[in-house]
C-alpha cells in the first residue's frame, strides 16, 4: 500500500508571520505606517463598495505610483526577506517532515493566504511549500502589474481544500475541481488547517466536518479567550498558543495527528492481509 500522505493548509498572516506581510516591507518602503496604509484600505472600501482584498491590492500599487515606485515581482520578493516569524517556525517544516518519515507518513505544506503571494515568495519559508496560493497580480510584457490574477478572500479559501484532495494543481482548472472522483490524492481526514481565528473559519469549519483537524492559532500578546469561542462552537479540534518549537502545543498536536494516520494506516493493510488469506 502507498505511503500516506498528510497535508498541513496554513494561513500566513499573524499564524505562521508575527503580522500581515505587507507590514515588515512593503509598507515602509511607502514611508507609511501599517495604520495608515491600511487605514486609507478601509476607507477606499467604504467608499466605492471594492471588495477589501480587492481594495488592498489596488492600493498597493496606487500608493506606489504616488512615491514613483516601480513594482515589480522582484521589488514585492525582496519585500518579503523581512518577514519574521512565531518561534520555532523556521524549523518547523523540516521537524515535521522528518517525524512524518519517521512513522511512514509523507507530510506535505501548503500555502492558503489571502496575503500577497510574491511577497510570500521571497521569505524564508517560501521553498517548504509544495504549493502557495495567495492574492497576485497579472504583470504585462514590461514587468508591470496591471490587473489581479488571483484574489482570495476568506470564503475563497475553501476551494483550496478540494485542489488539495484532488492534487488540482492548475489554478484554472475548475472542472477537475468539481469533478467527482473515486479516490482521492489525500483524504480530507489526512488533512489539517491552521488559522489565527475569525478569517479562517470557512476552512477551520469545512475541515473539521470533513473529519479533519483544524487548530486555532493565538499569539502569546492576545488572551486565550480571543479564540475559545471557536472551541466552544465546535469549528476547531485545538486552541493553541503561536508557539512551532519542539514539544509546543502545536507541536504535540499535529504529531498525535501523524500518528493516528500511522496507526489507521496500519490497520486497514492488516485488515487487507487478513481478507486476503
Amino acid at each position: 500500500m502507498a505511503k500516506p500522505i498528510m497535508a498541513i493548509m496554513y494561513d500566513f498572516d499573524k499564524t505562521l508571520a508575527l503580522d500581515d506581510m505587507q507590514n515588515f516591507g512593503f509598507i515602509p518602503s511607502l514611508g507609511m505606517t501599517p495604520e495608515e496604509f491600511w487605514g486609507a484600505t478601509g476607507e477606499f472600501s467604504a467608499k466605492t463598495g471594492v471588495e477589501r482584498i480587492l481594495s488592498y491590492m489596488y492600493m498597493m500599487l496606487e500608493k506606489a505610483k504616488e512615491k514613483n515606485i516601480k513594482i515589480t515581482k522582484e521589488y514585492l520578493r525582496e519585500c518579503g526577506k523581512n518577514i519574521e516569524f512565531y518561534p520555532g517556525v523556521e524549523t518547523w517544516f523540516e521537524r515535521i517532515n522528518k517525524y512524518g518519515e519517521e512513522h511512514g507518513v509523507e507530510v506535505q505544506h501548503f500555502l492558503v493566504s489571502s496575503g500577497t503571494k510574491e511577497i510570500v515568495e521571497g521569505c524564508k519559508i517560501y521553498p517548504f511549500f509544495k504549493k502557495a496560493w495567495g492574492c497576485e497580480f497579472y504583470y504585462n510584457e514590461e514587468g508591470e502589474p496591471v490587473w489581479p490574477k488571483l484574489a482570495i478572500n476568506y470564503t475563497q479559501k475553501t476551494q483550496f481544500m478540494f485542489r488539495i484532495a484532488k492534487g488540482v494543481d492548475d489554478d484554472g482548472d475548475d472542472a477537475s475541481v468539481n469533478t467527482k472522483v473515486a479516490t482521492l490524492k489525500i483524504p480530507y481526514e489526512n488533512m489539517i488547517y491552521c488559522g489565527d481565528g475569525m478569517t479562517d473559519i470557512a476552512c477551520m469549519t469545512l475541515v473539521l466536518k470533513n473529519r479533519g483537524t483544524s487548530i486555532a492559532i493565538y499569539p502569546e500578546k492576545a488572551k486565550k479567550s480571543s479564540v475559545d469561542q471557536l472551541y466552544k462552537d465546535k469549528r476547531v479540534n485545538f486552541v493553541a498558543l503561536a508557539n512551532y518549537e519542539e514539544n509546543s502545543d502545536i507541536d504535540k498536536a499535529v504529531k498525535l495527528a501523524i500518528e493516528k494516520i500511522s496507526i489507521n494506516t496500519q490497520m486497514l493493510n492488516l485488515e487487507q492481509e487478513l481478507v486476503n488469506k
